[in-house]
Order: structure tokens, then C-alpha cells, then sequence
């Protein structure tokens, strides 16, 4: 899992979400910033709106939340969810020694993303690839 800093930063640089089973993510307010919850038809289902996308929380979770916008969450994509969206910019992931370190290709140009965590190393690469695209 990436870092919440990470995944603001990509949220920000405009990744978009659009939420299936199995995806996590952290709510955005006071006293659940540490929390990660995970898209489950069995607890929390998104509901696409013509004004949006709203995540419902099916009443097994342990405190009185009914459903949260979509933009009060924080997505937290897992390392696969980051490889697709590298697309054809990815080449490789190697190990080396204690850290991780993907290379993609950016316009012709061979770069590499290094973190101890895969996860994080990709998500580097997607944002990247994300600024260059503006």
C-alpha cells in the first residue's frame, strides 16, 4: 500500500478513482485519518449519482456512518492497480539490495523509481508520468 502522502499527492496531480471491490481507502476527518477501509459489496459499496460518487457503508462497520462522498475519501491504490496505470511506460521491476526500483519509460527516456516499498516506487513513476502529461 502506498503512502497517504503519496496518494494525496497523486489525488492532487489528477488521478482519478473510480471505485471497485477490493480497492482502499482512508476518510478524510477528524479522528479516522488512521483508518483503512476496503470497497466491499459486503460493507462498502460505491454508488454512482448523476452529481457524483457516494461510498455506503452497509452497517456492519462498528460507528453510525451512513455514506461519505467520494471526494472525503483518499484512495490508496495497491501496487498491481499502479503497474496497470503505469501502462506501456513500464519496463521493469528489480530488487536491489533493501530497496525496489521500477523503470519506466518517459517521452524516449529510461527512469527509475526507487523505494524500499514496490508500491511506493511505482506510484513515483505514476506521478511522473501524470506531471508529464499536463
Amino acid at each position: 500500500m502506498i503512502s497517504t502522502e503519496l496518494a494525496a499527492t497523486l489525488r492532487d496531480a489528477g488521478l482519478v478513482w473510480t471505485p471497485v471491490d477490493g480497492d482502499q481507502f482512508r476518510v478524510r476527518a477528524p479522528g479516522l485519518a488512521s483508518d483503512v477501509f476496503t470497497v466491499s459489496t459486503m460493507t462498502i459499496e460505491a454508488h454512482e449519482y448523476p452529481t457524483g460518487t457516494i461510498l455506503g457503508f452497509n452497517g456492519t462497520t462498528e460507528w453510525a456512518l451512513d455514506s461519505i462522498a467520494i471526494e472525503d475519501a483518499l484512495w490508496l491504490p495497491r501496487e498491481d492497480q499502479l503497474r496497470t496505470l503505469l501502462r506501456s511506460s513500464f519496463q521493469t521491476l528489480r530488487r536491489s539490495d533493501d530497496t525496489y526500483e521500477v523503470e519506466v519509460s518517459l517521452l524516449g527516456e529510461l527512469r527509475v523509481f526507487t523505494d524500499p516499498e514496490p508500491a511506493e516506487a511505482y506510484g513515483r513513476a505514476l506521478l511522473a508520468l501524470i506531471e508529464l502529461s499536463r
